[in-house]
C-alpha cells in the first residue's frame, strides 16, 4: 500500500504545525507532520492497543534501507499492520512514530533478517532502497517520514547497551527511550541527533565551495562540520571555516535547518560573510576549494568536471538562495 495521506491531522497538532514558519518546512526530509503524541506513547495500554489494531500502519526498514514502491513515481510503502507478519508473530518490536489523525504509524527494524528473507518480504510490496538514492525523487512528506523512521531505528541499533554501566537496555515509551536493565543503574537514554553547521561563505559577489576526495566526481558543496562541546553555533561556523580553508568570517546568520539521518545529524544552515582572499586548505578534510561567482554557478555543467550538491541537501538550498539574491 503506498502513501495516501488522506487522514487529516488532529486539530491539536494542526494548530501546533501552523506555528512553524513556512520557510522552515522547505528542506527535504522536513515536514513529517505527525502528532508525536508524547503523553499517549507513555501509556503502555494505549500503545499495546495501537500495535494490535490491524488498520494502523507500519514502515519497514532493513539495514538502513526503506521499503518503497517503484512505479510511475517512487512512493513510501505504509503497510497495514494486518499485512505485516513480523508484527503478528512478535519477531520485531515496533517503534511508534506518531499519529496521522487517529491512525497510529509505527516503524520496524528488520535488520536481523537475512538478505534473502528481507527481499522475499519486500517483493510482496516493493523494494528496500537507500533513502539517499530515492529521497530526492519522492514526495517530500514521504521522504520526511522515512527519514524519521530510519533515524530513530538507527539510534536503537546503537544503544542496545547502557553507556554508563554496560548492561543491556530495553525499549520504553513506545521506542522513544531505552532503559538500562541493571536495577542499580536504571539510566534512561533518549534519542540523540548530532548537530552540524553548514554554511554558505561569501563576499557578496563570490561564494566558497569545496570538495572532499570521497565525494562523487565533480561534486562541490558548501563547508560544514560538527558542533563541538562548549561552543555556540556561530562559533562552530567560524571555527570550521577557518580550520577548513583559513578564512575569517563575520555576520554569521541562521538560514534554515534539515534533518539528515545519514546517519544521525541535524544540519543547521547559515550564511556568513568574508573578505575575498586566498585560502589554505586542511588537506585531511578538503581536496579543493575556490571562490565562485554567481555566473559560474549558474553555468554549472553538472557533470564530472563540476556539479552542485544533490538537490535534497540543505547545501543545495543555501547555494540556490544565495544565487536568487544576486
Amino acid at each position: 500500500m503506498t502513501a495516501g495521506w488522506g487522514w487529516p491531522l488532529t486539530p491539536t497538532y494542526a494548530n501546533v504545525a501552523a506555528m512553524v514558519p513556512p520557510d522552515s518546512l522547505g528542506n527535504f526530509y522536513s515536514g513529517v507532520g505527525l502528532d508525536r503524541a508524547d503523553a499517549l506513547r507513555r501509556d503502555e495500554t494505549w500503545v499495546a492497543a495501537q500495535r494490535a489494531d490491524p488498520e494502523n500502519r507500519v514502515i519497514l526498514v532493513w539495514r538502513n534501507h526503506n521499503l518503497v514502491r517503484r512505479a510511475e513515481t517512487i512512493d513510501a510503502v505504509w503497510l497495514r499492520i494486518a499485512e505485516a507478519p513480523v508484527l503478528r508473530d512478535g519477531a520485531a518490536e515496533p517503534v511508534f512514530l506518531g499519529r496521522d489523525g487517529e491512525t497510529a504509524i509505527f516503524a520496524v527494524d528488520l535488520s536481523d533478517l537475512a538478505e534473502a528473507e528481507a527481499q522475499t518480504l519486500a517483493a510482496k510490496h516493493g523494494i528496500f532502497e537507500d533513502l539517499r538514492t530515492v529521497g530526492p525523487l519522492m514526495a517530500q512528506r514521504d521522504g520526511a517520514v522515512l527519514a524519521y523512521a530510519r533515524g530513530l531505528l538507527y539510534w536503537h541499533q546503537r544503544h542496545r547497551f547502557c553507556g554508563v554501566c554496560g548492561s543491556a537496555t530495553i525499549s520504553a515509551q513506545a521506542g522513544h527511550v531505552r532503559s538500562c536493565t541493571n536495577a542499580d543503574c536504571g539510566c534512561q537514554h533518549f534519542p540523540r541527533t548530532d548537530p552540524a553547521v553548514i554554511m554558505l561563505v561569501h563576499d557578496g559577489e563570490r561564494c566558497v565551495l569545496g570538495r572532499q576526495k570521497i565525494w562523487p566526481p565533480g561534486m562541490h558543496s558548501t563547508l560544514a562540520g560538527f558542533v563541538e562541546p562548549g561552543e555556540t553555533l556561530e562559533e562552530a561556523v567560524a571555527r570550521e571555516v577557518y580550520e577548513e580553508v583559513g578564512l575569517a568570517v563575520s555576520d554569521v546568520t541562521y538560514e534554515s535547518s534539515q534533518p539528515w539521518p545519514f546517519p544521525a545529524s541535524i544540519m543547521l544552515g547559515f550564511r556568513a560573510t568574508c573578505a575575498h582572499g586566498p585560502m589554505h586548505f586542511a588537506t585531511d578534510e578538503i581536496e579543493f576549494a575556490a571562490w565562485f561567482t554567481r555566473a559560474e554557478l549558474m553555468a554549472s555543467p553538472e557533470d564530472e568536471s563540476f556539479r552542485l550538491p544533490r538537490r535534497d541537501s540543505i547545501a543545495r538550498r543555501l547555494i540556490e538562495d544565495w544565487l536568487a539574491d544576486g
